[in-house]
């Protein structure tokens, strides 16, 4: 039987519809497996939304004379590897005028007695044998973690060449207690000048940080050209960054295992603000 000007599934349907009357029985099971096979590679089965997925299975059922269940049973079987491959054997062996080479025949029967054998194995079993040292020589492919520049600000000591307006920014925690936030000092140090301005905020998030940020470049009384930080979240974020890029501030953050890029204004946390304040918790 050719079915091959059966190209659209639109066509399947006309057929079925013209042949409801009529059984067609082939006569071994190589050919019905074949016909099965040839169906679904033509119209991309896998591919298919569920209405014409069921009407390629009425159109094997009708052809094969297989029931409905077991025309599922063999679609199933064959999206798998192992069935795959062994109807691609079969119909190379038995069916096709040319066959392939034997050489290419030993070659597939070693890899469908792997899959098979892998068949036996439970699911618990194979997660430990992925695990194993001999899988992963052979399946994992390791790299270095490649770094990623951050987006916001730029990683480096500040450089202010003797002129006011690069402060050091940092903040302070006053301590919890019983389950309750203490207050955040927010600490900015000019480093040419030293002069020094403290905002005490309740939180430190952006409905609060964002209006004392404000208040505290307004309080410098020279232009402030630069803004250092060290890595934290209050400071490290896309709504602070807007603030300064708005303001004409570069935008600077200190960079990993150099602790001393934000020295200034962390020695000041401890010989002003906890001088001032102590350690104490306050509501």
């Amino acid at each position: 039987m050719n079915d091959d000007n059966l190209k659209t599934i639109a066509q399947v349907r006309e057929f079925l519809t013209g042949t409801r009357d009529i059984n067609f029985i082939l006569d071994s099971k190589i050919q019905r497996y074949d016909l099965i096979r040839r169906t679904l590679i033509r119209f991309e089965y896998y591919k298919l939304a569920k209405p014409d997925k069921g009407a390629v299975l009425n159109y094997l059922t009708h052809l094969t004379g297989y029931s409905r269940i077991q025309i599922k049973r063999l679609v199933t079987q064959w999206l798998t590897p192992i069935f795959a491959c062994w109807l691609s054997l079969m119909s190379c062996m038995k069916v096709s005028q040319a066959p392939l080479p034997r050489s290419s025949v030993s070659a597939l029967i070693p890899s469908l007695a792997k899959r098979n054998t892998l068949a036996t194995i439970s699911v618990s079993h194979l997660y430990n044998l992925r695990h194993s040292k001999t899988y992963q020589r052979q399946r994992c492919t390791l790299t270095k973690t490649r770094p990623k520049k951050a987006p916001i600000g730029q990683r480096r000591k500040p450089r202010p060449n003797d002129e006011p307006g690069y402060i050091r920014i940092d903040s302070v925690h006053q301590g919890d207690q019983d389950k309750r936030k203490g207050v955040y000092h927010i600490n900015a140090i000019d480093e040419v000048t030293q002069f020094q301005v403290i905002v005490t905020l309740e939180r430190i998030g952006e409905e609060f940080m964002l209006p004392a940020l404000k208040d505290l470049l307004a309080v410098f009384p020279f232009k402030i050209r630069g803004f250092h930080a060290d890595n934290g979240s209050e400071y490290i974020n896309y709504t602070v960054a807007e603030l300064l890029e708005k303001l004409h501030i570069e935008f600077t953050q200190s960079r990993p295992r150099h602790s001393n890029d934000n020295g200034l204004v962390e020695s000041k946390n401890g010989s002003v603000i906890r001088k001032l304040y102590g350690y104490m918790h306050i509501p």
